[in-house]
């Protein structure tokens, strides 16, 4: 018997075969049709969920979960079925808010011109009257994002000077604003966020249902939902497949249902590409990320995949976009090998480019996709100069270009539909896809990876790790930066995390493992080159430590040698002393 046989014997008795019969729960769709063009997003798709749950809705790219929660919440009209949230219809979003439903969108949509509490309160005054003063925002947005954020953000600040979880965190902020919220709907909202923002996020995810209220989350990060879900509807080609209550939530399971086919439930058997060379093709020397952090001295080899990671905003997505030459420095350089093995320095993304250095950015709607343009256009825009004749007349190779869109759209397993469709009309990690190609196509030496399988479901994740392989194997190199801490293992020899602003930690070959970077993360734990703080390490810590008291330590470091403990935040263990610090370099 397939898995999808055996699990849809045990869904819930709801969700029928006969697509007539009614499907009943607080909040439920029933033989939801929609469909955009020749494109079939939900193709007869019965669902239901009850309050007081966590709910996941998971699938592979395009199979119409996020078209699903975006008719749950109004924004989209149906063709055919019926949906019912609370006995009531929401036929637009402004119903659906009155509703009491609540979404967190995929995309991060914020203004970037406009402060953070502005973002924050965007809609929630009516046309004759304000439902807060300035002054009583303010001290809400303050509070609210120090919550979730779990860090001081200046409510004024103009969100384009901020990194892109915050802005996440704006966009999730807003749906926690709410007062009356009874059903809330999470689209892929953790894919921006690193580990410790993604635990808060869940604890408050935690008190909502235990409040009564019915959570959606919309996700590709299998371990993630497993923890947290109370039940998952799987969806494959626009339809569900099947209902998994919580004891029988495991990744195989869900493989199954989600492909089609029978998963062995075993771990991969791949390991991580050796390096099979000691040449080095890309140094950093006292590269300065921040103002004021350690400089950084980093060589990296050919053929190799270096790991980067970190909890979010300590400087690892600077560092990784300082190789790529999208970004400056505040000091140091940054060197690649040339064709003809001379290293050369270059600060600007056109030196990189020209280098055979190729950046794929995990932001598409800011760093990545075209949005005015086609999907074909989207994927080759690189490749005009590149493959067109006729000299200086410059007639693009319209055939070449074919050539190498179908092989990337292939390979890749990109769902597109007519090529001539704008990029926005595909799924979020079907545009993330496109994006990878687009990279992949100009054939670079080295390619920068900035998270680059946010919105990427498991299976294509898994093809894309074979890509990566066969690209270093072939003798080129890969910097992948991530904040899922499974991504690493069985693909990178070597990670490298970061804390404030520099490298803290290395960790290669059995110590790339999920336990050891997390401890890493928070600076508990040594791998190859540690400056992690410990009793032995000569920290000044007292017998007795109360929360006002300051730590100072010197480090073994050729400079900036001084770590001030400013304030309790992030909790550590000293022998059988337990104190909460925040580290600061200065």
């Amino acid at each position: 018997m397939s898995a999808e046989q055996n699990i849809k014997d045990n869904t819930s008795k709801e969700v029928l075969s006969d697509k007539s019969k009614t499907v009943v729960g607080d909040v439920y769709v029933q033989d939801v049709h929609k469909y955009f063009g020749v494109t079939k997003a939900l193709d007869g798709v019965n669902f239901n969920a009850n309050f007081g749950e966590i709910h996941a809705i998971v699938g592979g790219n395009g199979c119409g979960k996020s078209t699903l929660a975006k008719v749950m919440s109004g924004v989209l009209p149906i063709d055919k079925g019926k949906v019912s949230v609370m006995g009531h219809i929401p036929t637009s979003p402004v119903m659906a808010r009155e509703m009491g439903i609540a979404t967190v969108f995929q995309e991060v949509m914020i203004a970037e011109e406009a402060s953070v509490v502005d973002n924050l309160f965007v809609g929630s005054d009516s046309f004759w009257y304000k439902s807060l003063t300035q002054r009583e925002k303010v001290l809400k947005a303050q509070e609210l994002m120090e919550d979730l954020a779990g860090e001081y953000i200046d409510p004024y600040t103009q969100v384009f000077n901020l990194s892109l979880p915050i802005k996440a965190w704006i966009t999730i902020g807003r749906a926690f604003l709410r007062e009356n919220t009874k059903v809330l709907i999470l689209d892929e909202s953790s894919a921006a966020l690193d580990f410790d923002s993604t635990e808060r996020l869940f604890k408050k995810m935690r008190e909502l249902r235990d409040n009564g209220v019915a959570v959606f989350i919309v996700t590709h990060r299998i371990a993630e939902l497993i923890r947290i879900s109370d039940k998952a509807t799987v969806m494959r080609d626009g339809k569900d497949v099947g209902v998994l209550e919580k004891k029988d939530l495991n990744e195989k399971n869900l493989l199954g249902l989600m492909t089609g086919r029978d998963e062995s439930g075993e771990k991969s058997k791949s390991t991580a590409v050796k390096t099979k060379t000691d040449k080095v093709v890309m140094r950093a020397e006292n590269l300065v990320v921040w103002p004021e952090s350690t400089p950084v001295n980093f060589e990296i080899r050919r053929g190799e995949i270096v790991g980067v990671t970190g909890l979010d905003g300590n400087g690892q997505d600077e560092f990784v976009k300082i190789l790529a030459g999208v970004q400056e420095s505040h000091g140091g350089t940054t060197e690649v090998l040339d064709n003809n093995d001379k290293f050369i320095k270059y600060n600007s993304l056109m030196d990189a480019k020209n280098n055979g250095i190729s950046f794929v950015s995990g932001d598409r709607k800011k760093e990545g996709i075209l949005p005015n343009l086609s999907i074909y256009e989207n994927l080759v825009v690189p490749l005009y100069r590149t493959t067109s004749k006729a000299g200086w007349l410059g007639f693009v190779n319209w055939l070449e270009l074919n050539g190498i869109y179908e092989w990337e759209v292939e390979r890749l397993s990109i769902k597109t539909g007519p090529k001539d469709h704008l990029i926005g009309s595909l799924s979020g990690g079907n545009q993330q896809k496109v994006m990878i190609a687009r990279s992949l196509a100009t054939l670079p030496k080295i390619l920068v990876l900035n998270d680059p399988a946010r919105g990427i479901d498991v299976s294509t994740k898994r093809d894309l790790y074979i890509h990566l392989r066969n690209f270093v194997e072939e003798g080129n190199t890969v910097i992948f930066l991530s904040s899922e801490l499974e991504e690493f293992i069985d693909l990178c020899p070597k990670v490298v995390v970061f804390r404030h602003g520099t490298i803290f930690d290395i960790f290669e070959n059995e110590k790339v493992n999920a336990n050891t970077l997390l401890e890493g993360m928070f600076g508990q734990t040594a791998g190859v080159g540690s400056t992690s703080i410990s009793k032995s390490s000569n920290t000044n810590i007292p017998e007795k430590a109360s929360d006002n008291d300051t730590y100072v330590k010197n480090l073994d470091t050729p400079s900036k040698k001084i770590i001030k403990v400013v304030d309790f935040e992030k909790e550590k263990k000293f022998e059988d002393k337990k104190i909460k610090i925040k580290i600061k370099t200065f």
